[in-house]
């Protein structure tokens, strides 16, 4: 049987319900829970003739099955789906039609900067070796000393006010207490900053949202919600190096963006999460598109990103999900984990900023886009591949 030949992603759908295809993708199901594809393809073959069965992610728990027609695929999923399947150790399989994924044809060639500067984005700012090596040692291990909130594809802490990812926004009721002790010096050293004490409304800083990426796994576009936080956004980027790119939309529209935003507020992205692995997760095709000019930087482990004005509020950023980066022809790999801390103020209050057509406090078309991103309870783990992205 082949493995990750061919990659998958989500057909498209009318109202709702995605037009069957020979191709189904089976969560709970594959090698690392005891089951070959040799197996599984006797299993589904019950149905009709199977032509192919392959791991779908590097977790081994989720396959993509083939057959020769439609019709053994949609018989497959009406008898397994959702149910204990007595051929398969009586494993609840979840399943999901899929198609393979067209291959980008466009190299991207977009440069990458090491220096912000030289991106020409008013009032974006990096600085490098921000903490020293004991210091990043420190900050981890404070982390991981205290509990993690579980996210589709990331883990989360929230200290000072909880981020509330259903409505992009956090709840000024709940306020969590001041940020930990053991940040002063740090927060210290960031309120010295020209960059910060000298924009509008950015301190003191009271709200911090750690995040852990996995290897491979970035973030989708997007702007950093306007009614919530206020002034400067800080992003220290700890344990691992990677690629941020921004984005400015040229003709100021809402609804031009409405793919990118709703990704950022835990959307479809129109591949199948944790199907297609990492090469094939949110790889766009990266020809330039006529509404919006891009720009990358690299961020180095330890260096800070201080966001504010216009590169906070009218452009977008986003970090591809790539284990791999290539900057100018180099190939940087990213380590295991990639941790942030993203420092913010919150607001209270609307917003006034002069970039409206950015700014949801300023306009009503932004509500029809919030999607949550949080799982409930009742959904199993093993549907985390099933729906779908810092800071």
């Amino acid at each position: 049987m082949e493995i990750n030949r061919v990659k998958f992603t989500q057909p498209k759908s009318v109202g709702g319900l995605s037009h069957p295809t020979p191709h189904l993708y089976v969560a709970n199901c594959g090698p690392a829970v005891g089951l070959s594809l040799e197996r599984i393809a006797t299993a589904f073959g019950t149905f009709g003739a199977v032509t192919g069965v392959q791991v779908a992610d590097e977790s081994g728990t989720r396959v993509v099955v083939t057959f020769r027609g439609i019709a053994p695929a949609q018989a497959a999923k009406e008898a397994w789906d959702g149910t204990p399947c007595s051929y398969l150790d009586a494993r609840v399989l979840h399943m999901q039609y899929s198609v393979p994924q067209a291959p980008c044809q466009v190299e991207d060639t977009l440069p990458v900067f090491r220096v912000s500067s030289e991106m020409g984005i008013p009032g974006i700012f990096l600085i490098h070796d921000f903490v020293s090596e004991q210091e990043e040692h420190e900050l981890l291990a404070a982390v991981d000393e205290r509990p993690w909130q579980g996210l589709m594809k990331r883990r989360v802490q929230h200290y000072g006010y909880e981020f509330m990812y259903k409505t992009r926004n956090v709840d000024r009721k709940q306020y969590l207490g001041q940020l930990p002790v053991s940040l002063s010096q740090l927060l210290n050293r960031m309120a010295l900053l020209p960059e910060v004490n000298q924009a509008e409304n950015s301190l003191p800083l009271d709200q911090l949202t750690v995040n852990e990426y996995p290897a491979g796994v970035g973030l989708s576009p997007h702007i950093d919600t306007h009614s919530a936080f206020q002034g400067c956004i800080l992003s220290l980027s700890l344990a691992s190096p990677c690629v941020m790119e921004f984005r400015k939309y040229t003709n100021g529209a809402l609804s031009s963006r409405k793919m990118d935003i709703g990704i950022a507020c835990g959307g479809l992205d129109n591949d199948i999460s944790g199907m297609i692995g990492t090469a094939g997760k949110q790889q766009q095709c990266s020809k330039q598109r006529p509404d919006f000019e891009r720009k990358a930087i690299f961020l180095p482990p330890r260096s800070l990103l201080v966001l504010s004005e216009e590169a906070r509020y009218a452009w977008h950023h986003y970090i591809p999900h790539h284990k791999v980066d290539i900057i100018n022809g180099e190939k940087i790999r990213r380590s295991t984990r990639r941790v942030s801390f993203t420092f913010r103020k919150v607001r209270f209050g609307p917003c006034n900023c002069r970039f409206q057509e950015y700014c949801d406090s300023q306009s009503q078309s932004m509500d029809s886009l919030r999607q949550p991103e949080l799982k409930t309870a009742n959904n199993s783990e093993q549907k985390q591949g099933m729906t779908c992205l810092e800071e």
